[in-house]
């Protein structure tokens, strides 16, 4: 039961790891405990607890608690445990350096896209999602690229079962421009998110296959917009479409038949 305080315990510890790990920064013991709800003693006792285990790091220069180095480890066990993700790399380095821009690889966890591996593009004002990020699937162009091997009939109760979560005003608002978008995707190979996500980024994502013929990830760029126009998207979705189908074969996948 969560109310037992060894669970509790447990549960608040993981919640501090968590908003830890969404802050580059670090944050103030004071902060913490404001975000988490809970008192700043507790805040500070389950904190030197993680601390103790290398879970949490603590900054005395700047009074800033930051995530520690066991927590990278088990989360780099995640991501050896989908053994797609090490194989990806080359591939996506391949992609950054043709388009220029951020490449993704993707999967769906806890009925969310989640960003697993990154290679960052090298120009200067570039658009990042990080690692560990999770987006709604309808606002996602990797996320669209997974549905779109489902059946229509599977993407209708998905959809009835966790909504669309629309995020910006050019998010999918509606199943019936869900399955028009689903099926151009079909159409053409790739996933396109056009600022659905955020305001001032576009996604343009294809499929990787398991061996066992289903939807094993996704890889994406991700690019401002005003860097990929409409006039590039094709050229960058053949691109993009390109590396899933090697990354599928280096994978040993077996593409679906169209």
């Amino acid at each position: 039961m969560s109310d037992k305080p060894g669970v509790q315990a447990v549960t608040r510890a993981l919640d501090l790891l968590g908003l830890l790990s969404q802050s580059d920064e670090g944050l103030r013991l004071s902060d913490l405990a404001r975000m988490a709800g809970l008192a700043v003693s507790t805040t500070h006792r389950l904190l030197t607890t993680l601390e103790q285990q290398d879970f949490a790091q603590f900054d005395p220069n700047g009074n800033l608690w930051h995530v520690g180095r066991a927590a990278f480890e088990v989360g780099a066990a995640y991501g050896r445990r989908r053994n797609f993700v090490a194989p990806a790399l080359p591939f996506l380095r391949r992609l950054r350096d043709q388009t220029r821009e951020t490449a993704n690889l993707g999967l769906l966890d806890h009925d969310e896209l989640v960003t697993v591996s990154q290679v960052e593009s090298r120009e200067i004002m570039r658009a990042i999602s990080p690692p560990g990020g999770r987006v709604p699937v309808f606002c996602s162009g990797m996320g669209k690229a997974i549905l779109s091997t489902w059946k229509d009939s599977e993407i209708e109760a998905f959809a009835t079962r966790v909504g669309l979560r629309p995020m910006t005003p050019r998010s999918l608002r509606s199943i019936d421009e869900a399955l028009a978008d689903i099926a151009r995707i079909r159409t053409r190979g790739y996933a396109i998110d056009d600022e659905e996500h955020l305001t001032g980024l576009r996604c343009v994502a294809a499929v990787v296959w398991s061996p066992q013929g289903e939807a094993a990830c996704a890889i994406s760029i991700s690019g401002l917009a005003a860097r990929l126009p409409t006039d590039r998207i094709d050229r960058v979705g053949q691109q993009v479409a390109q590396a899933a189908a090697d990354l599928t074969t280096a994978l040993g996948g077996t593409f679906a038949p169209t």
